[in-house]
């Protein structure tokens, strides 16, 4: 009986300390930048979801699940949004989600608070790929700002294969705001 009674405060006891946020869209931004005929062009994504289990300190317990819709892309140009969400780019029919999953979250070598390093995967198009980058997360008001770089190779993913006007490397910028559940 003493064993189930501690395990049960145990279980409780951690649910009433656990940090969840929920992303969201508003306060955030997913935004990335290619080469076209060797000229910059970013768009956004937005449709932001997921859960986040946020321990500062305790981060063999954090957790970042978080999709991006790929119907939501928008670089301005809607004839360019239509092709991107197409097959021949992201198949948003087929592959409606871009999903960033940690396997383990990191301090880095930075002296200072908030600095981490993500180690995960990507998935885009149905491809999964290892990434790893380092981010910055600010309180605020008990909520998170998560704030971070990377890059990848779009090819990698599938995405517009045959394109050869497009640089293959794709810088994307991540901040999300995240809510204290």
């Amino acid at each position: 009986m003493l064993k189930y009674l501690l395990t049960f405060l145990l279980f409780t006891g951690s649910q009433t300390n656990a940090q969840n946020y929920t992303p969201t869209d508003a306060g955030s931004k997913v935004h990335f930048v290619i080469k076209n005929f060797g000229i910059n062009t970013g768009g956004d994504l937005s449709g932001i979801k997921g859960i986040i289990d946020f321990f500062p300190d305790n981060l063999a317990e954090c957790k970042f699940d978080v999709t991006v819709a790929v119907s939501t892309i928008n670089t301005d140009n809607g004839m360019r949004d239509k092709s991107l969400v197409s097959d021949e780019y992201f198949d948003a029919t087929k592959f409606p989600l871009i999903h960033l999953i940690s396997t383990k979250i990191s301090k880095t070598n930075k002296t200072e608070d908030g600095f981490f390093y993500f180690i995960g995967n990507l998935t885009i198009k149905g491809v999964t790929k290892p990434i790893s980058f380092p981010f910055q997360a600010k309180k605020i008001n008990g909520d998170y700002l998560f704030t971070g770089n990377f890059q990848i190779e779009r090819t990698d993913f599938g995405v517009g294969e045959k394109n050869i006007v497009l640089s293959d490397e794709v810088a994307v910028s991540l901040s999300v705001l995240a809510k204290k559940n």
